[in-house]
C-alpha cells in the first residue's frame, strides 16, 4: 500500500491479515414476537465477532483488562438489509478497518448462506482503568495489526 493510502494519524492494516469469519446460530432469546431477530440483538453478534477476532490472535480481552487497557464501545452503526430468525446459521465477518493513536473502528457484514443481512460498524477507544484516554500500546497495536494464530 502507498504511503498516501495510509490515513491520517492512522497505522497501515493489511486486509489480508484484518478479517476474521465466525459462524454463529441464531438463538431464540434474540428474537422478536415476529420470529425475527431483533435489532439489538445485531449489537451483541458485532461484538460476538470481535471478542473472536481478539481469540483467534491469542489475546482476551481480560488479558488486555489485566494490563489495565480498556476498549468501550464509542460509536455504533447498524444496517438492516433482510430478516434472520431462530436457528438461522450466520456468519459474522469481523474486519479491523481503521487503527488510530487512540482509537480502531471494526466494520462488520453478517451473511446467512452468503446472502447480506446486515452490516455495520462499531469505533472502539483506549482508555486506562481510571477511564482516562490512553494511546494504543505497542503491544496491543502489534496484537491487532497480527494475522489470526496458527
Amino acid at each position: 500500500m502507498a504511503a498516501s493510502s495510509i490515513p491520517p494519524f492512522g497505522f497501515e492494516i493489511d486486509p489480508e491479515k484484518s478479517r476474521t469469519v465466525t459462524p454463529m446460530r441464531v438463538r431464540f432469546c434474540e428474537t422478536d414476537l415476529m420470529g425475527i431477530v431483533h435489532h439489538g440483538s445485531y449489537l451483541v453478534y458485532f461484538e460476538a465477532g470481535r471478542v473472536e477476532w481478539l481469540r483467534r490472535r491469542g489475546v482476551t480481552y481480560a488479558d488486555w483488562a489485566a494490563r489495565g487497557w480498556h476498549l468501550p464501545v464509542v460509536e455504533a452503526h447498524a444496517s438492516y438489509k433482510l430478516p434472520a430468525r431462530f436457528d438461522d446459521m450466520l456468519e459474522v465477518e469481523t474486519t479491523l478497518t481503521e487503527l488510530r493513536a487512540v482509537s480502531m473502528k471494526f466494520s462488520y457484514r453478517i451473511r446467512r448462506d452468503g446472502v447480506l443481512l446486515n452490516e455495520g460498524y462499531t469505533r472502539l477507544g483506549c482508555i486506562d482503568h481510571q477511564h482516562k484516554l490512553l494511546r494504543i500500546p505497542d503491544a496491543m497495536r502489534d496484537i491487532l495489526l497480527a494475522g489470526e494464530s496458527a
